[in-house]
């Protein structure tokens, strides 16, 4: 797993064999975060990352100025993973908790600009996953939510759909929360 830029920027892990996640591409994440460094300045936003898998999502988002990373990820072994990279690199900003998504987002309390969710493409109630979180109401005003996806799904029709960009067999579903007046 590499860091791609920003304070841990160019740092590279070596992910267990035996995770069971599929992590974002270089190339899909690169593009991912061209994008939303036009969309949002992250220097002290507060994010949450769902399904983290490995954390590279988690730890780009740290690298680039996030002040608040929450790390949402059930496997254990990913879950380890995500801890001993943040010990590592002394990232105090992450906030790892190991727990299932779908008890995790309808308990949640806290509000964040950033949203990024992940899930297995094989997961069983994958389309569940984008209105629970839009239902959850736990983005700021302003705030983004970014859905990975194969092309088997289409969430245009959902409240607060912006966009959708693909890259390669990865597709990402922008929805964004309008800023207060």
């Amino acid at each position: 797993m590499r860091i791609i830029s920003g304070k841990y920027g160019r740092r590279r892990f070596e992910v267990p064999t035996n995770i069971k996640a599929r992590p974002t591409t270089d190339f899909a994440r690169e593009n991912l975060f061209n994008v939303l460094q036009n969309l949002i300045d992250f220097e002290g936003l507060k994010a949450l990352d769902l399904f983290a898998g490995t954390g590279a999502i988690s730890f780009e988002l740290a690298s680039r100025g996030c002040s608040r990373v929450v790390t949402v990820e059930n496997y254990p072994v990913q879950y380890r993973f995500i801890c001993k990279v943040a010990e590592q690199l002394n990232a105090q900003e992450i906030r790892p908790i190991k727990g299932d998504v779908f008890h995790f987002v309808p308990a949640c309390r806290e509000k964040f600009d950033f949203i990024f969710a992940d899930p297995p493409y094989d997961l069983p109630r994958f389309a569940e996953v984008a209105p629970m979180v839009l239902q959850a109401d736990l983005l700021n005003p302003g705030g983004i939510f970014v859905l990975e996806h194969s092309k088997h799904y289409d969430f245009s029709s959902l409240p607060g759909f912006d966009q959708q960009r693909v890259y390669g067999s990865v597709h990402f579903s922008f929805f964004l929360k309008p800023a207060e007046e």
